[in-house]
């Protein structure tokens, strides 16, 4: 089927009751391309009560709404009798699609795509109309975003087509020598006459030279689906894998009498996949240990809209910074994502859910998923398929239910229907140890009683070594037995206490670390590499993210009486990420970087000292307040703690050439070595030894001099279409380039030629700013502006702060042809 973008000329609006609308209370539609976050637009507030303030918190504190959006759009006569469908990767939530006033299709859960059969509704030669609904209230523990926030499509097809998602590509077997893909055509014929067609399939490398082609006879009756299955041979195989994702493409025609009826194409990577216990994974043959990060959905200053090059940049940045393997959290990744991971070469775990059929919040998927749980792992499955990214599904995160009877039932069902999917894959779920015996726990601390000499009224505070304590009894062993035997792989949560115990008492267990804390990466990995059916780790969080506000936010003994997990208004962000919301590496993100052993440098970071001395007190999602910066005004002179990560053996810190001494650093010291000094104005450098000899070095500078405010593009070039975005990142720094992390100012930003403001912020973890105003200020010296073209030519961004002389970026615009053409 032809396939066409839907995003242009859309409205939206806050969904009016019609009645109320009858009495006046209309409100007006707005123009807006897609995709688009209606949420991210809405006024934040302080909510009251305690119970509303952690739900709210949990979403950012954006309120929650009904919204309406609505597009006129034509077709031709010509395609009367064709078939047309509307396609949405993703709209949150509670879809309902109307067209020309008839309903036309709904979908409850807000991450599924899902297509809507239009054809029947429109009217050729004349405007169309097409609204969509779409609600969300007090439904998820994080911020999700609203409206349609991913890419829409139309679909347009003959009476004989191949069925979208109708393209199928597998490599079973493969050697150096050459490798079998088999192809797997599904043939729809909606006319009245028995059909003969040819289906002509074809392999492209990436130079794009056929490497492979076959043809076939298919007959196809009508109403009754035919699959059409070729086996190809491809010469020499380049295969995928992260640190060499080569890539070809499958394409397919179906041909009557010479002439094209219509044609498919997708790309794939020739692969293979292999499990046990003792070698852990393997991809071609090689065991590759997962190094892991979760991410949410959510694109920082973008809300939740799903930009191509916004997943794109996301994924390199975090493959740039050691990982290698990601997992969407809670719910299926976008197309856009998994496109880039193909790309870039991330391995994926793709999650289905976040609840089952008990609750989380009031009004969360729960209440759909005994109607619509089947059809929307459907919906992931076939949008994974082709994808070599992607080597397991995940049927859950932290399911309640695990721990009973009938929820390992219902996880048998939901892990038998994607093998029946897709059985080239493998099927894990990411359990909670503690939540899945909670019920049990509840009850002994009700009667006082002491689980496995736990105590459970008196563990220690420490959140994290509760989850392990309990993980590791008999209690857990027992419940979650059956849970974790429907898996091929095993996911814990915050459960590395179980690893060493599960290689004796389930010998044939393969573990994954699903979440993990990030202040305790060094023994988690430690275990990754020291255990065969231990195939990674994966950290909560590898990116920051809207909502679940502060559970990552430094916090000190009696600095915020009678706080909770999450944290009041007006805290926008969780805080745990080892990358902030501007895609700005944070300190946690080296020190993971040298635990991976994929950095040899130390690198410094430096606690605030206007907190030196006070008494730590928060979740072990959070890491130190240190910044890598030697900049602190009104401090000279005052005591200050120095933070230095290596793998090497010690490391000396030296102030304005003045040596501190040599600390231990290395694994067993867990990477770190910590100075207490003064603060001086000047250079600081970390030298790092091996067995006496130096292995690297890392200096921070103080900030000198009059700022300037420096705008840089993160490509001069950018494609009209596709998705395409250009970040500038604005930053006041002196004349030699050293950020100024302590002079933080409001910077406003001018945007002439063909291209618009799409958000515009800083990472402050608690601010009232918005991301669609043209002034935010800076936060440690940085804020972020991103860019939407909307034709090609040349864009101009003028940024101003007090006291700094302006800075300006420019960026071209060229459509895709032109850009492959230079590329070429």
């Amino acid at each position: 089927m032809i396939r066409t973008s839907f995003n242009d000329g859309w409205e939206v609006r806050p969904k009016v009751n019609p009645f109320a609308e009858l009495m006046g209370a209309s409100a007006p539609f707005r123009p807006v391309t897609l995709p688009h976050d209606a949420m991210i637009e809405q006024d934040r507030a302080a909510v009251g009560g305690r119970e509303d303030a952690m739900e709210a918190a949990s979403r950012a504190h954006f309120p929650g709404g009904a919204f309406e959006y609505r597009k006129v759009f034509s077709v031709p006569p010509a395609d009367r009798g064709k078939r047309i469908l509307l396609e949405f990767e993703g709209v949150y939530r509670d879809a309902t699609v109307y067209v020309n006033g008839d309903f036309a299709g709904q979908r409850p859960y807000g991450y599924s795509r899902f297509r809507v059969d239009a054809g029947r509704f429109l009217r050729f030669g004349e405007d169309n109309e097409i609204r969509v609904e779409a609600r969300t209230h007090r439904d998820s523990r994080w911020y999700t975003g609203a409206g349609i926030y991913r890419d829409t499509w139309m679909l347009t097809g003959g009476l004989v087509r191949i069925a979208p998602d109708g393209l199928r590509v597998t490599t079973p077997d493969i050697d150096r020598e050459r490798a079998v893909v088999e192809v797997a055509a599904t043939v729809e014929n909606d006319s009245v006459e028995i059909r003969t067609l040819d289906l002509v399939a074809g392999i492209r490398d990436a130079a794009g030279a056929v490497v492979a082609a076959d043809t076939a006879k298919v007959t196809v009756l009508p109403g009754e689906p035919a699959t059409v299955r070729r086996r190809l041979y491809v010469p020499e195989p380049a295969l995928w894998s992260p640190e060499s994702p080569a890539l070809y493409s499958c394409e397919v025609a179906l041909r009557q009498d010479g002439a094209e009826v219509d044609a498919e194409a997708t790309a794939f990577g020739i692969r293979s996949l292999r499990l046990d216990p003792r070698s852990g994974l393997r991809v071609n043959g090689a065991t590759v240990d997962l190094r892991g990060a979760c991410v949410h959905h959510d694109n920082g200053v973008l809300g939740a809209a799903t930009h191509a090059r916004a997943e794109e940049r996301r994924v390199r940045t975090l493959k740039d910074a050691g990982f290698n393997a990601l997992r969407m959290a809670h719910h299926p990744m976008s197309r856009a994502m998994l496109d880039a991971c193909d790309r870039l070469g991330m391995l994926v775990i793709d999650e289905a859910f976040d609840v089952w059929t008990s609750s989380k919040s009031d009004f969360d998927y729960s209440l759909s998923f005994p109607e619509w749980w089947e059809r929307d792992v459907e919906a992931m499955v076939a949008k994974d398929v082709n994808h070599p990214s992607v080597i397991c599904y995940s049927i859950g995160n932290e399911i309640p239910e695990t721990g009973t009877p009938s929820g390992a039932a219902l996880g048998r069902r939901l892990a038998e229907k994607v093998r029946s999917l897709d059985g080239t894959r493998y099927v894990t779920n990411g359990i909670n140890n503690l939540l899945a015996v909670l019920p049990d726990l509840a009850r002994a601390s009700r009667s006082a009683r002491e689980p496995d000499g736990a105590g459970i009224n008196t563990l220690m505070a420490d959140a994290g070594d509760m989850m392990n304590l309990v993980a590791a009894s008999d209690l857990v062993t027992e419940r979650t037995a059956e849970s974790y035997s429907v898996l091929d792989i095993a996911g814990m949560n915050y459960s590395d206490s179980r690893y060493a115990l599960d290689r004796d008492l389930f010998p044939n267990r393969i573990i994954v670390g699903t979440e993990t804390f990030p202040t305790r990466v060094d023994t988690t990995w430690s275990l990754v590499k020291r255990y065969g059916h231990v195939i990674g780790d994966f950290t909560w969080t590898g990116w920051d993210y809207l909502g679940e506000c502060g559970i990552g936010r430094p916090r000190y003994r009696a600095s915020e009486p009678g706080s909770g997990l999450l944290a009041p208004y007006p805290h926008l962000l969780a805080g745990c990420g080892d990358i902030d919301i501007t895609g700005h590496r944070r300190p946690a993100s080296y020190y993971r970087e040298i635990v991976f052993g994929l950095r040899a440098a130390p690198y410094i970071a430096v606690q605030r000292p206007e907190h030196h001395g006070r008494a730590w007190d928060a979740t072990p999602w959070a890491w130190s307040d240190a910044i890598s910066g030697w900049t602190w005004p009104g401090f000279d002179g005052r005591p200050v703690k120095v933070e230095v990560y290596s793998s090497a053996d010690e490391v000396e810190l030296l102030v304005n050439g003045r040596s501190l001494g040599r600390e231990p650093a290395g694994e067993e010291h867990r990477f770190r070595a910590e100075f207490d000094t003064l603060y001086r104005p000047g250079e600081l450098v970390a030298i790092a030894y091996r067995d006496g000899a130096e292995t690297g070095r890392h200096v921070l500078r103080t900030a000198t001099g009059p700022l300037r405010l420096r705008a840089e593009p993160d490509r001069p070039v950018i494609t009209a279409s596709g998705g395409d975005l250009a970040y500038v990142a604005l930053a006041l720094a002196d004349a030699g380039g050293t950020v100024h992390t302590a002079a933080d100012r409001p910077v406003t930003v001018e945007i002439s030629g063909p291209g618009v403001l799409a958000g515009f912020g800083s990472a402050a973890p608690s601010t009232e700013q918005r991301f669609d105003a043209t002034e935010h200020r800076t936060y440690e010296g940085r804020v972020l502006a991103v860019l939407r073209p909307t034709g090609t030519g040349r864009i101009r961004l003028r940024a101003s702060a007090p006291d700094c002389e302006p800075a300006e970026a420019l960026i071209t615009v060229v459509n895709e042809r032109d850009e492959a053409l230079a590329s070429g």
